[in-house]
């Protein structure tokens, strides 16, 4: 509460309408000539004490006046009255000669008024007068024997006024009687004045008693505050009216502290039933009264009870019901009562820090979506607009609700459609808040941050909008990638809901054109398609002619890299040009007119201008084809522009590359042509095949149609992409117009040649491998194409040209080897044209398509899975030499080296998603499917092992490249090669590709369950041996990669942070319910948690058949994410048993070796850290440390733990490591030891930090017995950490309960004291081997070591134990403890061996001597 204030000058000039203006009009005129004396006889008392004082009084309209200084007057008549012979009788004469002159209502008035200065002193004759002068009552108040008698006269007098109050001159004769009584010296009767007051409160009309209790702080004692402001909270319960009055009081009054909590939490208990002007007044109070020891309870209480939104939307509904004139000015005047309410809390965290903090810890603390309000975001917005110091905080909490889905974009919405004017207060913190969130690499963040800046623009003004949209530009030409797309997605959305507001701002959409250099095409083409929008609008019509320019200029450029951006400008302006009248115009909500003769001729001509310009360059010919392959998938084009495209490419496809299967094959080429994968069942159907080698040998001269239009094999797979897209358009998806080339051969060569690909020339090999690269990218572009056809014929083909892609690709793995150096074609052409050859990786244990073991024969049949059973038939009727023969052959093949296409990836087509499908079709055996398919008759194809590996190793890239959050690139210019891998995926947003794999989520279970079934068979059928003799390795490899992507791709999909988006919650539910219906059949009304408990225990029965350990953490991965969606703790235990149970198998392979190496390395070090977390860090350690570890010593030196069979002497210092970090993280989290905590924290405390320590000497002592080098440097690092974080952490502990825990803390020093010594050791060991790698970490434990010896001695001196501590001199020792030789022959041989000791008890335990090191002079110490 704030102490009584001295009076101001103004203090008696308040009033209530016009009575300043009169007031200030009587002092202002100083011309008029003064009046006489007021009525009355010139011989009464009060006239002539007063006259004789100085004071003259007046009549009518003129001001009392003095003509000398207040206080000399004051003085005067003090004495006059004191010194009069009739005193103190004189005082009733006095006060009755004032009570006969105020009978008069205009006298009255003006002894209320100041008073004004007489006409000689206003010329300046005394300058030492004050201007300005207090009324006659209240200078007679001011007198202290007068004032009780005045005091009485006053409130006899009020109530003739009260309810008059207002005279015909405007001024309020109530009001300037209360303010005669503020800001008196002296008070000689408080508690008579205050029941006055009170009474006055209790009979005056509303409007007095608001003036009244409003004064009553600057009327009143300190010592009746209290009094006071129970009888106000009285009537504030029985009259809700008065509270602004009543709680203005209590800002300036003393209020006890019990009392103030109860006015607090009443008046926050109405804030929800108190009309909105008051709701400013009550959060001012009681922000105004907090402190910092309630601070966070006050505000969180306050937070719960206040909801703007509810009082906007009630006095909605109040405007709503009022008449149409004035429902505006309620509108405005509700918006006016939030603005207010929103600057009284920006007022309270400007000036005090602890509520800044209470409002963020509140914010904080709500958990769910349901609690959080509009108020949560504007309070938030506030601070990080006032206070500098809690903008990371308020970022910080802002990430961390949008991430949990608490705060979101419909709470947005909410806030900017019903508080824009209080937004607009704050506009700069919004967008600057915006462009923080924007930079975030979480998707669901810099969501909301783009949704921050949609909303900013769409309600603010002109102005603030082209903040917004320069703002974005800025965002655009960072150079970042994900922040690039972020903003050009948000411009491109704001360009189809508000057109016309964004073309007014295109000036700055334009300049992003001078940094297409730092744009990558996906970023290229969003830009076209905003500005081509546009142009295209009324609006911006005037950019239109400039952005033609800009388009011919690129085109015409020699360079790639500008001709591929003119390419994307064309066809973004085709696109914005010729839209379909189907697709609506956002803006006005109308649709397009049908094209026009003149805008077709525009489009067709630019069209061909795009083809003309690029027809010289395959690559930016292939590039054009793919650009508008994807216009066209978009289905946006207009119909006659369709035809017109549609009729070119047909007959353009057809001349250049479909030739008659009859038709030989022209020139000389570097292999013989052959005809080769004919699906045709019947040879006369094939009349047709793909001309490939011939055009592939004719690129280097220049190939051309009889038209003169150059050829390259390099444009087929984007031209047949370009046609299939063009008849799906105008057949609805049906390509039976196509289905020729589905099954038509290829003109290749005979692939034989494999077996002697050394012995060819490098020009040779190098056209091998480009035509094999082609044939795979063609079959690719066929499977894109025909996957969804649902004629069984055409899906078996499908199939077919999916075994036809592996078998080519484990053809090509053998031919690259041979050819070092070799760059492919580009296959995909958003990218730089790649100018070194890719990285080669050998292929190690890489699984080839095969039959039983046998070798895949290298023909020219329709396809391998059918010649293969061919051959096999052959192979049992050739004599046993034969197939010996042919064995030792396929052994020689088999040892050929291969290397790993994962690098080779770029020159591949990509897989559209709509390929996956076929993912649905069953997995059946490689020997079944032979025996199937040894007749045509009963030929059945479905999809093999090597197909489904092919098939779900890129379906897991494609979902791990979109939905999982990358870091953002640091350098700008850095290019992103994986990008230009999915150009086609980047068309579909994350949603979408999650709505798809949920889709596949059922096939993908029944392949997982084959997967579980072959293993639990395997291990049947071989009595639990992985490598039983006659297993098929080749097929173990490929069912167990498949096991392994299978869990990958559920891992990826449910940890996908899109599913915290509100909108995604029911896909979540949807996904969970495919698992859950494994285990029981469920409705969608089931709970969340219910659905992941099922789901857990599908995935849980997993467990016991993952063939590998890298599969087994994926396992555990996916189980770890399925519980994170629930905070259930029970799955605890499930996840620790779990990962035990992986960390105590055998992981042998196929070949009957152990599972070991680097990568084994890496997945055991992930899997150690999991257990240590659901387990117990100290429990999981003495379990480890006593039991596998004691194994491994008793164990034979390539032997292993029996518990834990992963614990070898290979992977032991994986163990190690992250048993010591683990270790150290663990104790890194105790709380610091204080003396404010309670015995019993106190007791678990030491009792935490004695089982760590504990630990730690176990596994310090471990060096002993494992004393390599990785294990020194893991020790000495991780040891210092440990004792730092015990000297920050664990002695301000030991400080506090010494003397209630001496034992306990002596014992813990004692285990300490064998680990430092150690350590010591160690550091001697170090310096004995001179290695650098070890004594780098010597200094730093040194010093930590004798830190800790004077720490332990400064907790002893403050417990006054300072007796028990003895300093000396270790020895330096080699890891076993025994002596340096160096060192022992240069001490005395009569020198005694001396060692601190700590508990002199004790004697019994052995001591070391002192010494130094003769080489470094250092001397360690040690306490004991």
């Amino acid at each position: 509460m704030s102490s009584r204030r001295r009076s101001t000058k103004s203090e008696n000039l308040e009033d209530h309408g016009g009575a300043s203006k009169i007031k200030k009009r009587r002092v202002s005129s100083k011309k008029e000539k003064p009046q006489d004396l007021a009525p009355g006889s010139d011989d009464s008392l009060f006239v002539q004490l007063l006259k004789s004082s100085g004071l003259t009084l007046k009549s009518g309209e003129q001001q009392n006046e003095l003509a000398v200084d207040q206080r000399v007057f004051h003085k005067a008549l003090r004495q006059s009255l004191r010194k009069h012979i009739r005193y103190p009788d004189v005082l009733q004469e006095f006060m009755a000669g004032l009570g006969s002159h105020i009978e008069d209502h205009g006298h009255f008035r003006n002894c209320l008024l100041p008073c004004g200065r007489c006409g000689d002193d206003e010329e300046g004759s005394n300058l030492l007068m004050n201007s300005f002068q207090d009324s006659v009552i209240k200078i007679l108040l001011s007198i202290d024997i007068l004032q009780e008698l005045l005091i009485n006269l006053l409130f006899e007098k009020l109530p003739e006024f009260l309810y008059d109050s207002f005279g015909s001159d405007g001024i309020s004769i109530p009001r300037l009687i209360i303010n005669q009584l503020k800001w008196l010296d002296l008070v000689l009767n408080g508690k008579e004045l205050t029941s006055k007051m009170m009474q006055l409160v209790a009979v005056a009309p509303a409007d007095i008693q608001q003036h009244v209790i409003s004064s009553l702080p600057e009327i009143l004692e300190d010592a009746e505050h209290n009094d006071v402001a129970k009888e106000l909270s009285s009537l504030l319960k029985q009259n809700t009216k008065l509270m602004v009055p009543i709680l203005d009081a209590f800002s300036s009054l003393n209020l006890s502290a019990e009392l103030l909590t109860e006015v607090r939490q009443w008046v926050m208990s109405t804030l929800c039933a108190v009309d909105l002007e008051v709701v400013p007044v009550i959060v001012k109070f009681v922000l105004h009264t907090v402190t910092p020891s309630d601070a966070l309870e006050v505000i969180s209480e306050l937070r719960k009870n206040l909801d703007v939104q509810s009082c906007v939307s009630l006095s909605q509904v109040q405007v709503a019901t009022s008449k149409t004139g004035i429902t505006g000015t309620q509108d405005k005047s509700s918006q006016d009562y939030v603005t207010l309410l929103m600057e009284v809390i920006k007022s309270a965290v400007w000036f005090q820090k602890h509520t800044c903090e209470a409002w963020i810890k509140a914010i904080e603390s709500v958990e769910t979506f349901e609690e959080h309000k509009v108020t949560d975001f504007l309070v938030l917005l506030i601070l990080y607009a006032t206070n500098s110091n809690c903008k990371k905080q308020v970022e910080r909490v802002l990430k961390n609700k949008v991430r949990s889905g608490c705060i979101t974009n419909q709470l947005l919405q909410n806030i900017f459609r019903s508080h824009t004017q209080v937004l607009m207060f704050y506009f700069t913190s919004i967008l600057s808040l915006a462009q923080t969130l924007l930079r975030s690499v979480e998707p669901v963040v810099f969501l909301f941050g783009s949704h921050l800046f949609k909303h900013a623009f769409r309600v603010f003004d002109r102005y603030c909008q082209q903040e917004v949209i320069a703002a974005l530009v800025t965002h655009v030409c960072s150079g970042y990638a994900d922040e690039v797309d972020t903003a050009l997605d948000v411009i491109g959305d704001l360009v189809s809901s508000h057109t016309a507001a964004v073309a007014l701002h295109v000036v700055f959409i334009k300049g992003i054109l001078d940094h297409l250099d730092n744009l990558n095409c996906q970023q290229i083409r969003k830009l076209f398609q905003i500005l081509c929008a546009l142009g295209v609008s009324p609006e911006g019509a005037h950019i239109q002619d400039e952005l033609h320019i800009v388009i011919r200029k690129q085109l015409s450029s020699t360079a790639l890299k500008y001709k591929r951006i003119g390419l994307i400008g064309a066809v973004s302006m085709v696109d914005s040009m010729a839209a379909r009248g189907r697709r609506k115009l956002a803006t006005a909500n109308l649709e397009y007119p049908a094209l026009s003769p003149n805008l077709f001729r525009q489009v067709t001509s630019l069209l061909e201008l795009a083809r003309t310009c690029c027809e010289h360059s395959p690559v930016a010919t292939a590039f054009y084809f793919d650009e508008l392959a994807d216009l066209v998938q978009m289905k946006s084009l207009d119909t006659k522009v369709m035809e017109h495209m549609r009729k070119t490419v047909l007959e353009d496809f057809q001349e250049d590359y479909v030739v008659d299967l009859d038709q030989k094959a022209d020139g000389t080429h570097l292999f013989p042509v052959k005809a080769m994968y004919n699906l045709e069942d019947d040879e006369s159907q094939s009349v047709v095949a793909i001309n490939l080698l011939p055009l592939l040998a004719d690129k280097g001269s220049a190939s051309t149609t009889h038209e003169g239009r150059p050829v390259s094999s390099l444009c087929l797979c984007p031209f047949f992409r370009l046609l299939r897209l063009c008849i799906e358009d105008e057949f609805d998806g049906n390509l039976d117009e196509i289905d020729a080339l589905l099954g038509c051969p290829l003109y290749l060569t005979d692939l034989e040649v494999v077996d002697k690909v050394e012995s060819l020339s490098r020009q040779e090999q190098e056209f091998l491998c480009s035509l094999l690269f082609l044939a795979i990218n063609w079959f690719i572009e066929v499977v894109n194409a025909f996957c969804k056809q649902p004629n069984a014929d055409l899906k078996g083909k499908v199939l077919r040209r999916l075994q036809n892609i592996t078998w080519l690709q484990s053809v090509l793995e053998k031919c690259l080897p041979a050819c070092p150096g070799y760059i492919p074609q580009c296959a995909s052409f958003d990218g730089q044209q790649m100018r070194k050859s890719p990285s080669v990786v050998p292929a190690v244990a890489a699984p080839k398509k095969a039959k039983k073991g046998k070798k895949r024969p290298l023909g020219d049949g329709k396809n391998s899975s059918s010649e293969a059973s061919q051959i096999e038939e052959q192979l049992d009727s050739v004599p046993q030499e034969t197939q010996k023969s042919l064995a030792e052959k396929e052994k020689d093949e088999n040892s050929r080296p291969t290397i790993n296409l994962s690098s080779f990836r770029p020159f591949f087509r990509e897989l559209d998603i709509d390929v996956f499908t076929v993912l649905q079709s069953g997995l059946v055996k490689c020997s079944l499917l032979d025996s199937d398919m040894c007749t045509k008759a009963t030929e059945v194809v479905q999809l093999g092992p090597a197909e489904l590996v092919f098939l779900l190793d890129d379906l897991y890239r494609k979902t791990v490249h979109i939905l999982t959050a990358t870091k953002r690139m640091l350098l700008p210019k850095v290019k992103d090669t994986k990008s230009t891998e999915f150009s086609h995926l980047h068309q579909r947003t994350p949603q979408e590709v999650a709505q798809v794999l949920v889709g596949l989520l059922s096939p993908l279970c029944a392949h997982v369950e084959n997967m579980h079934n072959y293993f639990q068979t395997l291990l049947t059928e071989n009595h639990g041996v992985v490598d039983a003799p006659g297993l098929d390795v080749k097929e173990h490899q490929y069912m167990a990669s498949c096991y392994h992507l299978l869990l990958q791709i559920f891992h990826t999909l449910l940890a996908w942070n899109g599913f915290l988006q509100s909108e995604n919650r029911n896909l979540l539910k949807s996904a969970l319910a495919v698992f859950a219906d494994k285990i029981k059949e469920s409705d969608a009304s089931l709970e969340m948690e219910e659905q992941v408990s099922h789901s857990f225990s599908y995935f849980q029965n997993l467990c016991s058949s993952v063939p590998t350990f890298s599969a087994a953490l994926s396992l555990t991965q996916l189980l770890i994410t399925l519980i994170e969606k629930t905070e259930a703790a029970q799955y605890r235990s499930k996840i620790a048993s779990i990962v035990k149970g992986f960390l105590c198998r055998s992981w042998i392979q196929p070949s009957g070796e152990r599972e070991k190496g680097m990568k084994f390395n890496e997945t055991l070090q992930s899997m150690l850290c999991i257990y240590l977390e659901y387990a117990g860090v100290l429990e999981a350690i003495e379990e480890i440390c006593g039991t596998g570890v004691t194994e491994l010593m008793n164990a034979a030196k390539d032997g292993n733990s029996s518990t834990y069979p992963t614990l070898t002497r290979q992977t032991f210092v994986v163990f190690f490591r992250i048993l010591m970090d683990k270790l150290e993280k663990y104790v890194r989290s105790l709380p610091a030891g204080t003396k404010d905590v309670s015995h019993q924290v106190q007791t678990e405390q030491l009792l935490g930090w004695s089982l760590a320590v504990r630990n730690f000497h176990i596994l310090v002592n471990l060096i002993k017995v494992f004393d390599s080098r990785p294990m020194l440097i893991t020790c000495l690092k991780y040891g210092r950490q440990f004792l730092e974080t015990f000297l920050r952490v664990g002695m301000p502990l030991l400080d506090s309960c010494f003397k209630k825990h001496r034992e306990d803390v002596q014992s813990l020093l004692k285990i300490l004291q064998l680990c430092t010594r150690q350590l010591h050791h160690m550091c001697g060991h170090s310096k004995i081997h001179q290695d650098t790698g070890l004594t780098t970490h010597v200094p730093q434990l040194k010093k930590t070591l004798e830190m800790f010896v004077y720490r332990v001695k400064a907790m002893l001196v403050l417990n006054n134990c300072q007796e028990a501590f003895w300093l000396g001199n270790l020895k330096n020792r080699d890891l076993q403890g025994e002596e340096i030789l160096s060192q022992k022959s240069q001490e005395s041989e009569t020198e005694e061996d001396q060692e601190s000791q700590l508990p002199p008890e004790e004697p019994e335990e052995e001591e070391d001597g002192g010494g130094s090191d003769p080489e470094t002079g250092d001397e360690d110490n040690e306490s004991d």
